[in-house]
């Protein structure tokens, strides 16, 4: 119902990417978070939170290879949500608009009848034409991830679930409750001329793989045997019985870049590779005789 302008990319991607005409394009972002859904206010220290909220919209600019510039930020606000909860909130917030040089520009506040709700923009730019997208995968792509997958999950299983907090543990907690934008990959992504498709993991990979393939038009077929699982994901899965595969395939909010590489590049960040982009539009999982779709908001 929404076709974007010409020049101007809507939706479909991370960001919408919008010309600028001084030889960059900007790219904006928003994302909902909703108590109960999102978070749960008496599992998340109200600093973390902040810092969520801000990050994982980072993570947007990031998985477009841009440079974030600015956020907004809306708030619907319970009657039970104090100073003292909104200080350390804001903390947190101007925590990671510190580290990433984003300053908070604006936004609004009304009251809620009932659940705390976030809800922040964010804006980047990109040089003209270099902003990553998920539609331009091709077959004999490589696909890499950054970093370890599915240690978010673990650690929300341990946060729901009140398992004793071993260092292992609140590593893992920590990964769920202060995820890192991938900000510095993404720009040097954006640089490689290799560079294929590319989107970060917040639902998992079972599912946001497809939006990449959706988008290229093709197939894929991944090694679950080279996914990268953390020492403390396995100790976890050892001690609890939690099926690694599950968290790092359907877990989500790991906010790691999955992206893809053209054949005989090197990889300019580090990464592992886990598959290959093939023709066609089937998913194959190489390694199991078991399917993965990933988390699904409905």
């Amino acid at each position: 119902m929404f076709p974007a302008p010409a020049g101007t990319k809507g939706i479909g991607d991370d960001c919408a990417v919008l010309q600028r005409g001084d030889g960059f394009d900007t790219l904006v972002s928003t994302d909902l978070l909703t108590e109960g859904i999102h978070f749960l206010r008496d599992r998340i220290p109200p600093r973390d939170l902040g810092w969520k909220a801000a990050a994982v919209n980072l993570s947007d600019i990031a998985a477009m290879g841009g440079t974030p510039v600015g956020t907004f930020l809306s708030l619907a606000l319970p009657k039970d949500c104090d100073d003292a909860f909104l200080d350390a909130f804001f903390q947190g917030y101007a925590d990671a608009a510190e580290v990433y040089v984003t300053p908070l520009l604006g936004g609004d506040t009304c009251a809620s009848a009932g659940a705390l709700t976030l809800n922040v923009t964010v804006l980047g730019e990109c040089p003209h034409g270099r902003a990553l997208l998920r539609s331009s995968a091709r077959p004999g792509d490589l696909i890499y991830v950054t970093g370890n997958l599915g240690d978010s999950a673990a650690g929300l299983k341990a946060i729901l679930d009140r398992i004793p907090g071993s260092a292992g543990t609140r590593s893992l907690m920590r990964r769920h409750y202060h995820p890192i934008p991938r900000i510095a990959e993404g720009l040097e992504l954006a640089a490689s001329e290799g560079a294929g498709a590319a989107m970060d993991l917040s639902d998992g990979l079972g599912s946001d793989l497809r939006h990449i393939l959706k988008a290229s038009g093709c197939g894929a077929r991944i090694d679950v045997n080279a996914l990268p699982l953390s020492p403390e994901l396995k100790h976890f899965c050892q001690e609890t019985g939690a099926d690694p595969l599950e968290l790092a395939l359907c877990g989500g909010e790991d906010y790691e870049l999955l992206f893809t590489l053209r054949p005989g590049t090197e990889p300019p960040v580090p990464c592992t590779a886990i598959g290959v982009i093939t023709a066609g539009c089937e998913l194959v999982w190489e390694g199991t005789d078991r399917d993965f779709t990933g988390f699904r908001h409905f």
